[in-house]
């Protein structure tokens, strides 16, 4: 199945470069480009594009407005929004966040987490980008209430020492390249640590991860490493699911 992908960015060089590197993937189609938002809301409504993935600061229409007005506008499914800026401020997450888009990414990230992002949001999944899910979560992590005991995932006592570790630091914003320069491991070492959390916890996604780091207490937000000691944390004694075996990471290294 073909994923068909509207650009929208003021910059012809930043267009050049997203559609390079979306038609050289089998599965994705560039189907129109918008120099603005309000050239961006007429074509959405034309060509029904998929995914759209948009700047934020352009001229006439800027890329919050112009979110808002597509995923309002449409009829039946709207396009899934991807919005793409050089500044990671937070007021720009929220705002684009309230106006209906499914991701966030700054234009630093390389090829293919764009690629990837736009197969996420077309599976009709959301993505952040995991610096923009450490500010975020820093600013809303306080307000996100622990679950009680009841309600905590049992599945948590079958996360590994190593796991556990690299939840926390998803938890705190850190990319899997991050992850790896952290633990010393490699990537793709880091990938499969993931990929088995995400089986286990039955999640889609890194966001899920975060927010059920914070609502099970393993972070908090601002806190670099707030569980001194995971043998007494979520799944210490008293644990309706049972104890998480210590580990040797206390300061996220190992």
């Amino acid at each position: 199945m073909t994923i068909t992908v509207m650009i929208v960015d003021d910059q012809p060089l930043m267009r050049s470069a997203l559609r390079t590197c979306l038609e050289t993937e089998p599965d994705l189609t560039v189907i129109g480009e918008a120099t603005d938002g309000a050239e961006a809301v007429r074509m959405a409504r034309r060509l029904r594009p998929a995914v759209i993935v948009m700047d934020v600061r352009m001229p006439i229409m800027d890329g919050i407005e112009a979110t808002r007005q597509i995923v309002a506008q449409a009829e039946e499914t709207p396009p899934r929004v991807l919005v793409m800026t050089t500044y990671d401020i937070d007021e720009y997450i929220i705002d684009a966040l309230r106006a209906g888009a499914s991701g966030f990414l700054v234009k630093d990230a390389p090829a293919e987490e764009v690629v990837h992002a736009v197969r996420v949001l077309a599976d009709g999944q959301a993505l952040l980008a995991p610096s923009v899910t450490r500010r975020l979560l820093d600013l809303r992590g306080r307000t996100l209430h622990p679950l009680p005991s009841e309600a905590r995932n049992p599945a948590l006592a079958t996360i590994t020492a190593r796991e556990f570790t690299v939840l926390k630091l998803v938890a705190r914003g850190l990319s899997n390249t991050d992850i790896a320069r952290e633990m010393k491991l490699a990537a793709s070492s880091v990938k499969t640590h993931v990929g088995h959390l995400l089986a286990k916890l039955k999640f889609t996604d890194r966001v899920q991860l975060v927010v059920f780091a914070y609502e099970h207490e393993l972070v908090r937000p601002g806190s670099a490493d707030p569980d001194p000691d995971p043998a007494e944390g979520p799944g210490g004694p008293g644990s309706p699911y049972g104890r998480i075996q210590p580990h040797p990471y206390r300061d996220g290294r190992v």
